[in-house]
């Protein structure tokens, strides 16, 4: 017998109720917003069109595609895979399990770095890039800065530069390890969201996490390594007054700054997310005559 067709607002108040007993995930976003993204996905419709046809009617072919959808948000695996999509700041970027899923607290370091007296043609680049979020999102703001980006895995250098075509933002992806591109070339602003998290930490058997590449996650020196040669190599990277900002754990803050000042940064200060915790450090080059 098949199946009648249901409203979308029945669908997503029943959608919503079974994500709400996922226990699986330690810090899922809204059950409610996970149902509405994966049905929008399906539709191919704005959010707006919830509100207003809320009795739109979905056949039972949509439902047992949105029914798959939720059998695998419900054993754990993150929207932006199921989608192939997530946004982050003004974009709406390809997402796989190749690399990191862009986050929310990450817009923040967007914001900062957008607000710093920067010159109009800037050179920026941005470490491990993943899939070109910070790179594009500062591409969309800033058209004259010079925007390059380096991605240490040969599939998540693909995806940034797929998602930079698509959105016809002039952002060049290099692959390869950290500074190791960039031999010889120095930034006015060196930006990363690096791994930091501790290789024990336990959250990384929870949430979505658990379907992201651990290379993409996890640091030796309890999340701090890769954070460390960043800071240490920046000096041969950065022009006079150039900037160096990079995304930590919320409880890394003071010995992120140690690290910036032992590189010889000045002006080194911590910024926070919108959610008022600790999310991000930058320090400033002075120039091979103010080095230690």
């Amino acid at each position: 017998m098949s199946k009648a067709p249901v409203r979308i607002d029945q669908w997503l108040a029943e959608a919503s109720a079974r994500l709400a007993h996922d226990k699986s995930q330690s810090d899922p976003e809204s059950p409610a917003v996970d149902a509405e993204v994966l049905l929008l996905h399906r539709l191919g419709k704005p959010r707006s069109f919830l509100f207003t046809w809320p009795e739109h009617l979905l056949d039972e072919a949509m439902q047992a595609q949105l029914a798959a959808d939720l059998d695998r948000r419900f054993s754990g695996e993150p929207v932006a895979h199921i989608t192939g999509e997530r946004d982050f700041w003004t974009l709406t970027l390809e997402s796989n399990p190749s690399t990191l899923i862009p986050r929310p607290e990450t817009e923040s370091l967007v914001e900062a770095a957008l607000g710093l007296p920067l010159a109009d043609e800037a050179r920026v680049v941005d470490l491990g890039t993943g899939t070109g979020a910070i790179a594009l999102a500062l591409a969309s703001e800033r058209p004259h800065w010079q925007l390059e980006a380096v991605e240490y895995s040969a599939e998540a250098a693909a995806l940034a530069r797929r998602n930079a075509a698509r959105l016809a933002l002039p952002v060049t992806v290099h692959q390869g390890s950290w500074y190791a591109p960039l031999a010889g070339r120095r930034f006015d602003l060196i930006i990363s969201n690096p791994p930091y998290i501790d290789p024990v930490d336990h959250h990384l058997e929870q949430g979505d996490v658990r379907f992201e590449p651990k290379s993409a996650l996890i640091a030796a020196n309890r999340g701090l390594a890769d954070i460390e040669q960043i800071a240490l190599e920046a000096p041969q990277h950065l022009t006079p007054g150039g900037v160096l900002m990079v995304e930590h754990g919320y409880d890394q803050g003071a010995a992120v700054r140690d690290l910036f000042t032992a590189a010889g940064l000045t002006e080194v200060k911590t910024g926070q997310d919108l959610g008022r915790r600790d999310r991000f450090t930058q320090g400033v080059w002075p120039g091979e005559n103010s080095s230690k």
